[in-house]
């Protein structure tokens, strides 16, 4: 297995670009990570990565490799997962993404039980509000809100997330509370903005009564974590767009309140992505059966209270 090990060990280096974050991931050291890439060159007598004390880049032959070497791991995992499915005893590592809020309140919790029914998986949940490329980051499931980018991928839709304007009882007493999206912009509201690096310029999607129309609003404060703009709505620092899932408890306590109600957000679709070459894997669809009848009452519980 050692020469599987140090094509394992490349194609993770490649994706992250990084010795030691892939030996991180693979839970080996940065010395064996190093060691591995050696012996990989040395046997293919050439060079896959050219390296500096502050960068590691492919090298041509190293980007020409990457694809095959991809092909001989989905053909192992492939054998492997027919002898897994046909004994009912899946195992190896499941790499997960979803966003914060998604992640922390509609799929950590389940976790554990998840874990203790196929105790030979191992998953790795990241949880990010960023966008994620499966491909390149090795996912094989990723949870998300909105409209995937890349067509390319298989889409397991899980239900359709109402959305809510909302802001904290002081907020609305110092700036009043704005009718609708017109007024957001009018009145320059602090409007709290989920932006990460290369993100397009902001805009609300709402529902008018012509139909859906974007609001180009502005704020002063924007984070790539949905999680700390709701701590900065309920210190009272502006208007944040959020799943209700997320605020439903802040908003029955009396915590935020409700604005903009005559145009309200459009709602989003929670789905999951996986990539077409995984799509056999067992532990991919144990994951995803598992999950998603969880992650659908939740998201209806939380809507039908609101």
């Amino acid at each position: 297995m050692s020469y599987l090990d140090n094509i394992r060990t490349f194609v993770r280096v490649y994706e992250l670009g990084s010795m030691s974050a892939a030996g991180r991931d693979l839970r080996i050291s940065p010395a064996v990570t190093s060691a591995r890439i050696s012996q990989l060159e040395d046997h293919l007598s050439v060079r896959l990565f050219q390296r500096t004390t502050r960068s590691l880049t492919p090298t041509a032959q190293g980007k020409a490799f990457y694809g095959g070497a991809c092909a001989v791991l989905d053909s192992v995992d492939y054998a492997e997962a027919q002898v897994t499915d046909l004994t009912e005893n899946p195992k190896g590592l499941l790499h997960v993404a979803a966003p914060l809020g998604v992640g922390r309140r509609l799929i950590a919790p389940h976790v554990p039980e998840f874990a203790a029914a196929y105790p030979l998986i191992n998953v790795r949940l990241r949880l990010t509000d960023r966008n994620v490329d499966l491909t390149a980051e090795g996912l094989d499931v990723a949870f998300y809100l909105g409209q995937p980018a890349d067509s390319n991928l298989r889409i397991k839709k899980i239900a359709d997330v109402d959305r809510v304007l909302v802001a904290a009882p002081a907020y609305i007493a110092g700036r009043g509370n704005p009718a609708d999206g017109e007024a957001l912009m009018r009145d320059r509201h602090e409007c709290l903005n989920l932006r990460f690096p290369g993100a397009a310029e902001f805009q609300w999607n709402l529902v008018t009564k012509s139909g859906p129309q974007k609001f180009r609003i502005s704020g002063r404060l924007e984070c790539d974590d949905g999680d700390v703009l709701t701590d900065w709505a309920l210190s009272g620092q502006g208007v944040a767009m959020k799943p209700v899932f997320e605020v439903g408890d802040h908003l029955a306590a009396g915590a935020l309140v409700a604005v903009a109600e005559a145009t309200p957000p459009v709602p989003v679709q929670m789905a999951c992505l996986y990539t077409h070459r995984r799509h056999q894997d067992p532990k991919t669809r144990l994951f995803m059966e598992f999950m998603i009848p969880r992650i659908a009452a939740a998201i209806h519980s939380a809507q039908s209270v609101s």
